[in-house]
């Protein structure tokens, strides 16, 4: 499978469907292999924790964040104040960088 993802950690994104639809947050960790993201506080789950006497934990139920595909996020452009899509641009110097389809500002300057 090619990794051709454009999206990388502390990026800041908006989900586009799904039951979190609308909401942003910051990307806490990438999975390529399986093309999904990790973002703060969006698609919570519930978690079934047994209790374990020898390891000191409590049990209980627990929320945490669950994965979420890379189709159903996109880039939060501050310039624009929406989800956009971006397009890679090398420089000069040969370095690559991200740039907003829309507004044509870089992505990693807003980080």
């Amino acid at each position: 499978m090619k990794n051709n993802m454009v999206l990388r950690k502390n990026d800041e994104v908006i989900v586009i469907c799904g039951k979190d639809k609308g909401k942003t947050g910051k990307i806490l960790k990438v999975i390529p292999d399986k093309q999904k993201v990790i973002i703060e506080k969006v698609n919570f789950v519930k978690e079934f924790i047994r209790k374990d006497q020898s390891k000191n934990v409590q049990g209980g139920i627990m929320e945490k964040e669950a994965p979420i595909h890379v189709s159903n996020v996109r880039i939060f452009c501050s310039e624009c104040g929406q989800g956009v899509r971006v397009k890679m641009q090398t420089l000069q110097a040969g370095e690559k960088t991200r740039i907003c389809y829309k507004c044509e500002s870089s992505i990693e300057k807003h980080q």
